[in-house]
Formats: structure tokens, C-alpha cells, sequence
């Protein structure tokens, strides 16, 4: 019985703290604002806010379609950065969750 109310209280505690997450404001010099940056960290492992800084390297395309020149060089900042906050993060599983919301922009 103790157990199911902990693990109530932690479900809790998670939901409540996604929400934050997903109202806060992530802007920076680039685009970041106009990308679910919730949905992005969460698919790579990291937190929002790790996301957010390592993101603040890149240089993205305005249109959301970086040339493959563009790519390289910002992955080439990006994965670094966000595999000091999750080692186990793959180059290939970098590419699949920026390919998925590459167009979906706010």
C-alpha cells in the first residue's frame, strides 16, 4: 500500500515537472523557440535545458532545411555537447529525432 502512494506521488511529481518544461520559454540566437524542444530532449535522453545549451552552438537554417555542409557542421558541435549529458547517445539516433521534427516548427 506505502508503495502504490509513493509511486503515485512520483508520477505526480514527473507530470508536474514535464509541465514546467513544456511552458517554459527556451529562446537563444538561433531558432530554439520555434522547436518542441521538450519532445527533442526527451527522445535524445537529455534534459530541456541540456538541450537547449548545447543547441545554442549550432547555426540552423532559416528555412529548416540545412544543407548537408550545415548538418555536419552542427552535429559536429551538437553530439558532443549532448553526449556529455547522455554518453550514450548515437550519432544515429541524433539524426532520427532532428529529421523528425526538422519541419515540425511552432
Amino acid at each position: 500500500m506505502q508503495i502504490s502512494k509513493l509511486l503515485v506521488a512520483a508520477s505526480l511529481l514527473v507530470v508536474s515537472t514535464s509541465s514546467a518544461f513544456a511552458q517554459q520559454a527556451f529562446t537563444s540566437k538561433n531558432d530554439l523557440d520555434k522547436r518542441p524542444v521538450v519532445a527533442i530532449a526527451t527522445e535524445l535522453g537529455v534534459e530541456p535545458q541540456q538541450f537547449a545549451d548545447c543547441f545554442a552552438l549550432v547555426t540552423p537554417a532559416a528555412d529548416f532545411n540545412p544543407s548537408g555542409e550545415r548538418q555536419h557542421a552542427n552535429k559536429a558541435l551538437l553530439l558532443p555537447c549532448l553526449q556529455s549529458a547522455n554518453p550514450a547517445l548515437t550519432n544515429d539516433l541524433l539524426d532520427a529525432v532532428m529529421d523528425k521534427y526538422r519541419g515540425q516548427h511552432i
